[in-house]
């Protein structure tokens, strides 16, 4: 029998460069292969750097991934697990000041929240701005907001193109 495999990626928005042979050891652990990354200077933030890495692997290995990266100072990361048979994709958030955050996601990279948690938001929100500071909670806004500098940063990265596809 042949195991269901997924894919994704670690985007590192943000590491000091004493960091990023420790991403990528914890990364080959995780992934159980040589992980080597093309680390370039991160504009958002002088002296860190940015690099990311596609990973194929079993459902459940971008959660694998983040546990293992996660806490660790000065470190901005996101990774993204797509969707697979039977199997939700996530997208795991982790800022220094925020921590990680976790959304499980559709087959286009959307949020998806629960309707507990919708429901929640509602009973909690007794005026539209409260509705709207728990409906930001649920879909990461916060972690959003702080990593989008970082990711816009990373605009002018390298582009691998592919020729060749199927």
């Amino acid at each position: 029998m042949v195991a269901a495999m997924t894919r994704g990626v670690i985007f590192v928005h943000s590491a000091p460069r004493a960091l990023c042979p420790h991403v990528e050891w914890t990364a080959s652990g995780v992934l159980d292969g040589r992980v080597a990354m093309d680390w370039i200077d991160q504009p958002a933030a002088p002296g860190m750097l940015r690099a990311e890495h596609s990973w194929t692997g079993e459902p459940g290995t971008g959660a694998q991934l983040a546990s293992a990266l996660r806490g660790w100072a000065h470190l901005r990361y996101e990774i993204t697990e797509e969707p697979s048979l039977g199997v939700d994709g996530g997208r795991w958030s982790h800022t220094p000041e925020l921590g990680i955050f976790h959304a499980v996601t559709d087959v286009h990279g959307n949020v998806m929240i629960p309707e507990d948690r919708i429901r929640a938001a509602v009973e909690a929100g007794a005026d539209m701005t409260e509705l709207r500071l728990e409906l930001d909670l649920a879909l990461g806004q916060a972690w959003d907001d702080e990593l989008e500098p970082f990711r816009h940063a990373g605009a002018g990265a390298p582009v691998r193109w592919l020729h060749r596809v199927g």
